[in-house]
């Protein structure tokens, strides 16, 4: 159970500095931040095995996070861009 309250704790602080980097404006609310946060992890586990950074047990700490979170919202902006440029 702690564990899990640790993995939303860092997610919501990575998703936060996430947003924070990122110019623009990105979805909103502390969930979605804390899911983002937590995405962004997993983005950076797999980025990070892909590449050979991660081993075995090693995972993504908040610094991989943050990363991956701010790749997220990357994607996210570019989506979202092409969207309402077409639109218009």
């Amino acid at each position: 159970m702690m564990t899990l309250l640790w993995t939303a704790f860092i997610g919501l602080l990575a998703g936060s500095l996430a947003k924070f980097l990122m110019p623009g404006s990105g979805p909103g609310g502390i969930w979605i931040t804390m899911a983002l946060g937590v995405a962004g992890a997993f983005v950076a586990n797999f980025l990070g095995g892909a590449f050979g950074w991660y081993h075995g047990d090693h995972t993504a700490g908040f610094i991989g996070s943050t990363v991956g979170a701010v790749i997220i919202l990357a994607i996210y902006h570019l989506i979202r861009g092409r969207g309402s440029a077409s639109s218009a």
